[in-house]
């Protein structure tokens, strides 16, 4: 099961190979997927992410100018036993690829996928981390060693 610094380093991975593209469209869901669907759509916007603890946090911006008018939109992953993210050619998208984000072109056509075989990785929209959640041990330290030592 991913455990904080799997997704810490989802996170990094996400926003490296998220930086400098543009992605458009419709955020497209599996058919199979249990997840709710991601009710976002624009011409053009740019991805980023952070990570808390088991938690990742995409971010979906709309960029200057695009249509139809949208504020950001934030989803909040947990990955289950087997969730990934993976950037692939729009053409050879990866098995068990839940959720979809697609570039604009001119660029090569690529897709930024959710990919969970077991399918009990979860997404929720609204960009709240899950409350009641002790203190990340990568970014809040201090506090999650005053938390072990109390509990």
């Amino acid at each position: 099961m991913p455990e904080g610094p799997e997704l810490h380093l989802a996170s990094l991975y996400v926003n490296e190979a998220c930086k400098g593209l543009v992605f458009a469209g419709c955020v497209e869901k599996s058919p199979v997927s249990r997840n709710p669907e991601v009710p976002f759509e624009s011409s053009a916007y740019c991805i980023s992410s952070s990570a808390r603890g088991k938690e990742l946090r995409l971010t979906l911006s709309p960029l200057p100018g695009s249509q139809p008018p949208q504020e950001p939109l934030a989803l909040v992953f947990r990955f289950g036993m087997s969730g990934s993210f993976q950037l692939a050619p729009r053409d050879a998208l990866p098995a068990h690829a839940h959720l979809r984000f697609y570039t604009a072109p001119p660029g090569p056509p690529l897709a930024l996928c959710f990919v969970d075989i077991r399918r009990f990785g979860h997404w929720d929209l609204g960009g709240e981390w899950q409350p009641g959640r002790g203190p990340c041990v990568l970014l809040e330290y201090e506090q999650f060693r005053e938390n072990v030592l109390r509990n």
